[in-house]
Order: C-alpha cells, then structure tokens, then sequence
C-alpha cells in the first residue's frame, strides 16, 4: 500500500473508461475532465478515441450532437443520473446518429437509490443488481430510435484529480464548504415541527437539507470506493461539525460493510472543517512559489485548480493583448511529462526561494541537453534571466517538444515574479504581522480603526492600496485570528465605521468584480446606466438613487459582517483547539499556529491521550459492543495514530503550503506513517470570500 495510491486510483478509474472510448464522441463534464487533466492527461484520452472524425466535447445543454458518421458516443459525468443531467443526455442523443450510447457515472449504484428515495431494506436485498443503470440503458436505445442499438451504464469513481502521489483533490466537491453558525438558523426554519438547534455542535444527518446530504453521500461513496482501492479498513474521525456528518456517513456506509470485514489495511481517515481556521487560507505567510503562482495566473476555464500560463512568448506571433487568446494556454500539469512532473513536485515540497533556483537547474539542464547557447548565471534568479533562457528553444521545434512542460512551468514561474499581485503578497504578509501584534496588545476595535484608513474609494487608490476584495481577505485574517469576540460599544462603533466605509467603496467602484456583485446582490453597470438616464430625465433624482444604492450596498456590508463574527466564533465548539492565536512575549513575535499543526500534533502525541475535539465516529453495534464490554474489561477505543496509513481530508479547500506542513509534520512526529492529504479545492486567498458568501451551501445544485 503505498501513498501514490490517489494516481493509481485515478489512472485505473480512467483505464476503464479509455477501454470504452475508441472511435467515439466523448462528452465529459468539468469535474471528470479536471480528474483526466491531473490523473492521466488529455493526450491519453485523444490516443485512446484515435481516428481523425472523433471528438471531445464538454457536457452540457448546448452540446453539439453526434453527426451521421459518428456512431458511438461516451459520456463521462460526475453527477447523478437524475433529473436535468438526463434531459441534457437525451437531447443530446435525440439530435445525434448515435447506434452506441456508453454512459459512464462517478456516483455508485447504491447513491443513485438513496437519491430515488429506495428504502435501505430494499436496497439491501438489490445486491448485484442495478435497477436504475438498467432502465436508463432502455431509454437510452429508445432515443437513439432503436431497441436494438446498444447502450451501457455503469459506475467507475473518478472521485480524485491527484496534484501529487500524496496530494488530491475532489473537482466535483469544489463548493462544499463547511457550515457557518449563521446556518443553523435557515436550518431551523426548515423544521418547523421538530426540536430546534441550539448550535453547530447540534447538526446531524437529519438537520441538513436532502442536497447536501446526497451531495455528502456521493462524496463518501467515492471515499469508500478508494479504502477499497487501497485496500484498507478506515477509522473515520472528525473536527468540526460538517466533518462530524461526513465522517459518520463513511464510517456507517452499508455498501462498504464487506469490504471492511475482509481488507487487509487500516486506516485513520480525519476530516477537518475548514472555517475552523480561516487564517491559514487568506494569508500570506506560505512561503511557497505554487502558491504565489496559483494566486497571481488567471484560473483555467472550466477548472477550479489550475491556471492559464500565456505560453504566446513561444510563438513567432507579436505579443500584443489581442493576441493573447489566439494560442492556447499552457497550465501546470504535466501528467504525462516526467521531468516536469518531477519538477513540479519539488515546487509543491520546497520555499519560494529554492523553488525558483530549481526552476533555473530544469531550464539549465534542458537547454545544455539540446545544446542551445546558453549563458550559465549564478546569483538571484529574476524573471528576465528565466525568459532569456526559455526564448532559447522558440525556433527550436524538436526542443520545444521535448521540454514543451518544462517550458509551460517555466513561463508560469517567469510570469509570477514580475507579476503586481506577487509585489503585494509582502505587503500583505508584514501588515498580518503587524496584526498579529496589535491583536496582542489592543482589543479588536483598535485593530479595526487600524484598517479604517486603507479603505479608500476607486478614485484615491493606487496598485499599492488594498481593492475591495483585498480588504474582504484582511478582514476574513483578523476575524479568524482573533476567535471568539467580547462584543461591547467600542467594537460595535468601530465596526460600523467599517462598514460604512466599505459601502461607500463598493458603491463608488466604476465595476463591481463577481464577487462584489455576489455579495452586494446587484450589477452595478446595470444600475449606474439606470442612474445616468434618472439624472438625464429627473436631475433631481440623482441623490435618491446614490442613497439608495448606499443603502443597498450596506445591507450588503451588514450580511458581510454578520458572516465574519460567524467566522471568528467558529471555533467556540472546541475545546482543545480553541486558538490558531499565540501572543508574542518579551522573547518571541505573536503568531499564528495553523489548526491543521495542532490537529496533527495531537495525532501524533507521544502520550496519545483521548482527544476531546478529535471525535471518533463509530460504525453503529460494534461500537455500542465495545461500550457494554467496557464495565467489565478494558476497551481502548481507537486512536488515529494506532495504523499505518493517515488520511487527511480538509472540508472546504486547502493551501499548498499546508500541504507541505502537513507532510513535513507527519515525517518528524511518526517516520513511517504514510499521509494522504485530500481536500475539495486548491485554495487561493481570493476563493474564501466566494466561498463564504455564496448561497448555495445548504441546497447545491446537483442537476435535478
């Protein structure tokens, strides 16, 4: 059993599917597409369709149909097959010449009865059989017009994109995100007749709403199907109140029920809700290039972890703007490249600075290798130096192509160091210092008069002030940080002196970014065009309409600040890891000590006490067994450092940096110990905000 299991997991799940695809019109979705891109890379799928009419195309209702000499079809989705998902699938078919339909579905057999509300009984005793694969097999013949075409359904769980042999991520679990106290109230005006929730720590399977609970199930069905790939009997364990959910949902998971009693393994599976520590996503203090890269490039369309790299420097084409999207972009993984593959994991394992030094020896030794004319330099790497060194293989086909992901990483890099967004992740990181310090020293309204003068309207700002989004990260920093708040006069005066400022800034913004917009209910254009025509017909009804965007944008700000007190009493519930808080003293600076270190810690404590925040769920009887049994004889109950194998699931993204923390912790604490770290996301301090303010976290979209 060996940590690169995530890659074998994906690149069997893709076997299977690869096996399916010959000749064919492949139809993925974005999550299956994002498994494909980092599990095996887009070349394997194109080698296996072969044949010049076939073709790739994305999963959706304005799809183009198969034409008369494109027989066979297969999609490869993520969701359930319910609902939209299967009007889109039909009205695909119904505009096609398919006589070969083969659907491939992430989501196992048993969820799709849990999600057409098969009783648990009934579904038992459907072991072997699979109803609901088999009626959408008939309906896919009838409309492909003809009962005798051939159709196929079946499950593979294509549940993992793997960053890394001891990293990956769940793309179709992108937007699950932890709940916020502020849930529990929508919660319980869903129940009407049933006991009302105090708190988070009262949420259980039976509180949460039917999408998030399915969404739940077919996350841990794709968990389950990879202990089963490893080979291994899990213990699940949890911190925080959605993981508590998750983690009960694996560990009494009936489908795995055998496959416990026979598998060879253990495991510990830890989930970790995220808005436990929000400081460690938003701040700057990770000293990792991936890091700053992922931050600064633009997101890769479709794809929630990747970036686009302009790789328009290695075209004979001018590099003027409207070139830019005339070339496809290049991005950071290299499946299927092993020096690139191999210099992408010494990026995600070591500090900017080494990384950037490794980014030179790669380009060095590629361009030695093709014995291009280069000039060696030592000292500080900058971004000239690098484009100097990948302008070498331009005109250099052969070159190009052997080293085409070197290059792509390269330019990433380049194209980082001398972007503006790097500049300001110093600023950011010497003003959370400050911060740090001030949190020590004053209460929390002295901290935010401190950040009172940075909120500056579009007109007074320069590159080096903080926008709008940037003060949101601050203010996510020092909520989080902070913990649990001493609500009095001082900090609710210094409060709305906040709010009032950041309403005045989003309503003098020239163009609101989607998050503001999101946040602040509106399309700012829309309104300043209807504004503009008032002033041109009624003039005296412009100052109406300013207050009454003023208005609107402070309820906005009101919303925004109800969620950051959320967020800075997220962590009332425990008990041991009450703080990511430590105060500096006449020796040492304040800091901050991420959540995920103290968890690990306390996995791996010599003493290995009974942890009182790290909640052991158990698989139903065995458990009530072992608590009967304990009046007589001693039952020691499990503890997630007694196996071999730990995996770490953060709910709601996680940072690179604490990627690495977590590997580097779990080395010197316990050698030996295998880790996997999975996560929903790959985050950026920028994902927070939309994460923390979208709408949809107790009814997700699953397409029906």
């Amino acid at each position: 059993m060996s940590a690169s299991g995530v890659v074998s997991f994906t690149q069997q799940g893709w076997e299977q599917v690869l096996a399916k695809v010959k000749r064919a019109v492949v139809y993925l979705d974005t999550a299956c597409a994002e498994s494909l891109h980092w599990g095996c890379g887009s070349t394997c799928l194109l080698e296996a369709v072969g044949g010049p009419d076939c073709h790739l195309r994305e999963f959706e209702p304005d799809a183009v149909g198969g034409g008369a000499k494109q027989p066979k079809a297969v999609f490869v989705l993520s969701c359930l097959l319910k609902g939209r998902n299967v009007e889109i699938l039909r009205d695909i078919i119904c505009r096609s010449h398919f006589q070969y339909c083969v659907v491939v579905t992430t989501v196992s057999h048993a969820v799709h009865l849990t999600a057409n509300h098969v009783p648990a009984a009934a579904a038992a005793e459907m072991e072997g059989q699979q109803p609901v694969f088999e009626q959408l097999e008939e309906k896919l013949c009838e409309w492909m017009g003809n009962m005798n075409y051939t159709a196929e359904v079946f499950h593979v769980p294509l549940l993992l994109a793997p960053v890394a042999p001891h990293f990956a991520l769940t793309p179709a679990f992108a937007s699950l995100f932890p709940l916020l106290p502020q849930d529990v109230h929508l919660l319980n005006s869903a129940r009407p007749d049933k006991r009302k929730l105090g708190s988070l720590g009262d949420v259980d399977a039976t509180a949460l709403t039917p999408e998030l609970l399915l969404q739940i199930r077919c996350l841990v069905s794709g968990l389950s199907s990879l202990c089963e790939h490893l080979g291994v009997r899990e213990e699940c364990f949890a911190v925080g109140s959605l993981s508590r959910v998750i983690a009960a949902d694996l560990a009494n998971y009936t489908p795995a029920k055998n496959r416990k009693k026979t598998a060879a393994g253990r495991a510990s599976v830890v989930f970790v809700d995220r808005t436990l520590d929000l400081t460690g996503a938003v701040g700057h203090h990770g000293d990792n290039l991936v890091e700053k890269i992922i931050s600064a490039l633009p997101q890769l369309p479709g794809h929630t972890n990747d970036v686009m790299v302009n790789v328009v420097e290695l075209t004979a084409l001018h590099t003027e703007e409207e070139n830019y999207n005339v070339v496809a972009p290049g991005c950071l993984s290299q499946s299927n490249d092993t020096t690139a593959k191999a210099l992408w994991e010494a990026l995600l394992n070591t500090k900017h600075k080494e990384a950037v030094m490794e980014v030179r020896r790669h380009l060095v030794e590629a361009a030695s290798r093709e014995n291009l004319p280069i000039k060696m330099s030592m000292g500080r790497v900058t971004p000239g130096q690098l484009m100097s060194y990948i302008q070498l293989f331009k005109n250099n086909l052969k070159a190009l192509m052997n080293h085409c992901g070197l290059l792509q990483l390269g330019l990433a890099t380049a194209q980082t160091l001398k972007h503006p967004q790097t500049a300001k992740w110093d600023n950011f990181l010497a003003f959370e210092r400050l911060l740090l310090q001030s949190i020590g020293e004053s209460a929390m309204s002295v901290v935010l008069n401190q950040l009172l003068p940075m909120i500056k309207p579009v007109t007074q700002r320069t590159n080096e002030d903080y926008s709008p989004e940037e003060l949101l990260i601050l203010l996510i920093y020092i909520y989080s940080v902070t913990g649990e708040l001493t609500v009095d006069k001082d900090l609710c005066e210094a409060e709305e002196k906040v709010k009032k400022a950041l309403a005045q800034v989003f309503c003098e913004e020239s163009e609101l970014s989607p998050l503001l917009q999101k946040i602040t209910g509106s399309h700012h254009h829309l309104r300043r065009e209807a504004m503009e025509s008032l002033t041109h017909l009624h003039p005296h009804n412009w100052d109406s309409s300013i207050n009454l965007t003023f208005h609107k944008s402070k309820i906005a700000v009101d919303e925004l600040f109800t969620s950051l007190r959320d967020i800075a009493g997220a962590r009332s519930l425990l008990k041991q890891f009450k703080s990511v808080y430590v105060p500096g003293n006449h020796t040492h600076q304040a800091s901050y000590k991420p959540l995920l270190k103290q968890v690990v810690e306390e996995i791996f404590h010599p003493e290995r006490p009974d942890s009182v925040d790290i909640e052991h769920m158990s698989s139903g009887l065995t458990d009530l067994l072992k608590t009967g049994f304990s009046m007589f004889m001693k039952v020691s109950r499990p503890h997630p450092s007694d196996y071999p194998l730990l995996i770490l699931f953060v709910v709601g993204g996680i940072t690179v940096s604490e990627v690495k923390m977590v590997k580097d912790l779990v080395a010197s604490l316990k050698p030996g110990t295998q880790v996997i770290v999975l996560s929903t996301r790959l985050l950026k301090p920028l994902n927070i905000p939309e994460l923390l303010f979208a709408t949809d976290r107790l009814h997700p979209d699953l397409g029906f």
